[in-house]
């Protein structure tokens, strides 16, 4: 690996929504490991609720500037959410571009832009001399809920517009070798293009200071599952599992449920749901908190505790005294709970398919399972509890998987393959950067306009 340059980069993100989720923990990684190095960082976004965002997004330790929020809301009752994020970036950077010289005030050498690309060409146009580095979590046409033809026929253009600005950033990396292996199935247009892979981080020096690792719940042995309240994560899975151990062995643990959850986005709020019911149809008596005073006094006959919007804190409390982390999700681009697990020595039990499997050595630091048999789980669950697996084994593992994540995922060598990645793109000459607008750009500005007047009629007139 090619070592950090002395030449101190001006390196502006835009990420559109900076709230507790995975995406956003890069973000925020990625920008303070270059700060460490020296580089000037701002972030600029859409949204930030100082009550729903990681702690270096508010306490000052990053300079964050909320933009372009006044005008379009996140969705349209419910729907339209993709096209008003992509109006809520075009307005952000008409705000600090065009209404003001805001952003040329910064200077910046490279734009680092994640999760959406719509923005990319307005910022070739607008700072033409600036680098894009556009860090592909997984294609976004990949993740839409389609299921009618009125949806498919709907994200034509939106697909269309992701390869096309996608395309228009002078360098794209990818989260993992799984979504690499995707990128060029997704976008057949870039096909010609290599992305490189920049791992995401955790912070090797988080061993924690100021985190209690007394057990929560001493007279049990605790099975954690961390991960957004989305369908997609299927967190049901260790809800099956759990229910699957004999009761005399179950009595020993308890299953705890954590992860974001956001009021605002009705999947949260209807998954959550779900998962109680689940519970309850399983007989596994449970309960939900909303705080760590909640999670203490939980009585000791419940099964299963439900935690929202786990503060950072708790949470490494959390991960630092389970015996075990539960990683459910089918074909994760990544997944960086995994890490910040193995990085306090607790082993992982994670789905044996996507971003694990490059993260998680099977037998080594935890343990991969096929997800189509619950009792898959339930076996790795029952030899963790009952003891069929020592406790200097599981210390073993703990070892060597925090000896994993510090060689191979620290917040350094994440900010040394970015900046590699923005080397490559300031060495790019002039000729060879990528054209900023596609041959048929009418026909798109025509086809969004439209949908842009449709989402505005729904908004004026949807409700009478």
């Amino acid at each position: 690996m090619a070592p950090t340059l002395t030449k101190k980069k001006n390196v502006v993100f835009f990420h559109p929504d900076l709230g507790i989720g995975g995406a956003e923990r890069l973000v925020i990684d990625a920008a303070l490991g270059l700060q460490n190095q020296g580089h000037k960082v701002v972030i600029y976004t859409s949204y930030r609720d100082v009550k729903h965002c990681f702690d270096e997004a508010k306490d000052g330790t990053l300079e964050v500037r909320v933009r372009g929020n006044s005008i379009i809301p996140q969705s349209l009752f419910g729907r339209f959410a993709i096209l008003c994020a992509i109006l809520r970036q075009i307005h952000l950077i008409l705000q600090i571009c065009y209404s003001t010289k805001e952003l040329r005030n910064l200077r910046p050498d490279v734009f680092f832009v994640d999760q959406l690309s719509a923005g990319i060409p307005l910022l070739r146009y607008f700072s033409p001399r600036t680098r894009v580095v556009f860090y592909c979590h997984f294609p976004d046409k990949l993740l839409a809920k389609r299921g009618s033809v009125i949806k498919e026929a709907y994200r034509i253009p939106f697909d269309w517009l992701e390869s096309w600005t996608t395309g228009a950033s002078d360098v794209i990396v990818v989260n993992s070798r799984f979504t690499k292996g995707i990128f060029g199935d997704a976008f057949p247009g870039l096909k010609h293009r290599q992305p490189g892979v920049v791992y995401p981080c955790v912070s090797s020096t988080a061993e924690l200071k100021g985190i209690s690792k007394e057990p929560i719940w001493p007279d049990k042995k605790v099975l954690l599952s961390i991960n957004r309240f989305e369908r997609k994560k299927d967190v049901g899975l260790a809800i099956k599992a759990f229910a699957g151990l004999p009761a005399e062995v179950r009595k020993q643990a308890r299953l705890v449920i954590a992860g974001g959850h956001d009021k605002r986005v009705q999947e949260n709020v209807s998954y959550h749901a779900d998962l109680i019911e689940l519970a309850n149809s399983l007989k596994l008596s449970n309960v939900t908190a909303t705080s760590e005073s909640e999670v203490l006094s939980t009585s000791s006959d419940i099964d299963v505790v439900f935690i929202l919007s786990v503060p950072s804190t708790f949470k490494d409390r959390l991960l630092c005294t389970s015996s075990m982390l539960l990683y459910t999700p089918s074909f994760e681009h990544f997944g960086i709970v995994p890490l910040e697990a193995m990085l306090v020595r607790t082993p992982v039990l994670a789905a044996n398919t996507g971003g694990p499997t490059e993260t998680v050595l099977d037998n080594e630091t935890g343990w991969l399972r096929a997800v189509e048999d619950a009792s898959n789980w339930t076996q790795v669950m029952h030899s963790v509890v009952s003891g069929e697996i020592s406790t200097k084994k599981l210390a073993s593992m703990g070892e060597k998987g925090r000896d994993w994540v510090v060689q191979n995922f620290s917040k350094s060598t994440m900010a040394q393959r970015l900046v590699q990645s923005m080397d490559e793109a300031q060495a790019m000459k002039e000729a060879d950067r990528p054209a900023v607008w596609p041959p048929n750009m009418g026909l798109f500005i025509r086809v969004l306009g439209s949908l842009v007047g449709v989402a505005f009629a729904f908004l004026l007139f949807g409700k009478r």
